[in-house]
C-alpha cells in the first residue's frame, strides 16, 4: 500500500514539474513577442530580414490560439467534439484552397507554369501523407507519443507531423511574397491570412491532443510548435528570393494537398461520427464560407 502512495506521489510531482516547464515556455513565448517587435518600422520603411522573420513568428504563435475553446471548456460533449472537428476541417479546407490559389499565381515574370507545379504539389502532398499513414501503422502499438500508445499515438503524430511539415511550404510563402515586386503589403496580406488560417491548424492539434489527456497548455504548445518552420523559413525565403521563388507553387499546392487529406480523411469523418452526417457538413460550410469571408476581409484592410 505504501509503495502504491509513493509511486502515486511520485507521478503527480512529475506532473506537476511538467506543468513548471509547460508554464515556462508559454511565458518565454509571450516575452520573444514582445521583444522580436519592430518598432522602427514605418510604412516607408525599407523590408530587413527582422521584419520578416517577426511576421513569421507572429503566425506561428496564432496557432496556439485553436487551443483557446478548450480553457473554458475542460471535457466537451460528444457533439461539441464532433462540431470543433467539422469547424476545423471546413476552416483548413478554406486554408488549402488559399494556399492552392496563391501557388497558381505566385509565378509571375518567371517562365514557370504556377498552375502545373501547384498541381503537380498538391498531388505530391496528398501522396505523401497517405504513404507517411501507412509508414505509421507499420509500428502498430509500437508507436508512442510521450504517454499515449497504439492508435491514439498513431493519429497524434500525424496530424502534428503533417501540421509541422506543411508549414515549411507556408514559411517559404511569407519570405518570397515580402521579397516580390508588392514588398511590404503583399508580405502582410499572405503573413496575417496564414495567421487567420493557424487558428483553425491549431483547433486540430488541439482536439486531437487534448480527447487523448493532453493538458490544454501542452496542446497549444505543441500547436505553436507545428508552426515554428515558418518563422525559420520565411527569413532565408526573402534573403534568396530568386532561388526560392520557382519553389513556391509546388511548396504551396503540397501544403495545400496535405491540408486538405487532413480535413477531409482525419476531421471530417471523426466529426460525423461524434455528431452526425447532417451537422457535420453545416458546419463545415459555415466554417468555410467564414474563413473565405475572414482572408477577403483582411486583404481588403491592406
Amino acid at each position: 500500500m505504501k509503495q502504491r502512495v509513493k509511486a502515486a506521489s511520485s507521478y503527480h510531482k512529475g506532473k506537476q514539474r511538467l506543468d513548471y516547464v509547460g508554464n515556462g515556455l508559454l511565458l518565454l513565448l509571450l516575452l520573444l513577442t514582445v521583444y522580436l517587435y519592430p518598432r522602427d518600422w514605418t510604412p516607408v520603411s525599407m523590408v530587413e530580414s527582422r521584419h520578416v522573420f517577426y511576421y513569421g513568428w507572429i503566425t506561428a504563435v496564432s496557432t496556439g490560439l485553436g487551443a483557446v475553446p478548450f480553457v473554458f471548456v475542460s471535457q466537451p460533449p460528444k457533439v461539441w467534439l464532433g462540431i470543433s472537428n467539422a469547424i476545423a476541417g471546413g476552416m483548413m479546407l478554406a486554408a488549402s484552397y488559399s494556399l492552392a490559389f496563391e501557388g497558381s499565381t505566385s509565378s509571375i515574370g518567371l517562365d514557370l507554369d504556377p498552375v502545373a507545379r501547384t498541381a503537380a504539389g498538391f498531388a505530391i502532398g496528398l501522396m505523401f501523407i497517405v504513404a507517411s499513414k501507412q509508414v505509421i501503422k507499420l509500428f502498430g502499438d509500437e508507436v508512442e507519443f510521450g504517454e499515449i500508445k497504439g492508435a491514439d499515438a498513431q493519429k497524434m503524430l500525424l496530424i502534428i507531423f503533417v501540421m509541422t511539415l506543411h508549414s515549411v511550404s507556408e514559411g517559404i510563402g511569407i519570405g518570397v511574397s515580402f521579397g516580390g515586386e508588392k514588398g511590404k503589403t503583399l508580405g502582410q496580406f499572405i503573413s496575417l491570412s496564414l495567421a487567420v488560417h493557424n487558428v483553425p491548424e491549431g483547433l486540430a492539434v488541439a482536439l486531437v491532443s487534448t480527447t487523448k489527456k493532453v493538458s490544454k497548455l501542452r496542446a497549444g504548445l505543441w500547436a505553436v510548435f507545428t508552426s515554428l518552420p515558418q518563422p525559420l523559413m520565411a527569413v532565408p525565403a526573402f534573403v534568396f528570393v530568386k532561388t526560392f521563388l520557382p519553389m513556391l507553387p509546388t511548396g504551396l499546392g503540397f501544403a495545400s494537398g496535405a491540408m486538405s487529406y487532413v480535413a477531409l480523411f482525419e476531421l471530417f469523418p471523426e466529426a460525423a461520427e461524434d455528431s452526425s452526417l447532417a451537422t457535420t457538413a453545416v458546419a463545415g460550410t459555415a466554417a468555410f464560407a467564414l474563413m473565405m469571408f475572414t482572408q477577403e476581409a483582411i486583404k481588403a484592410g491592406i
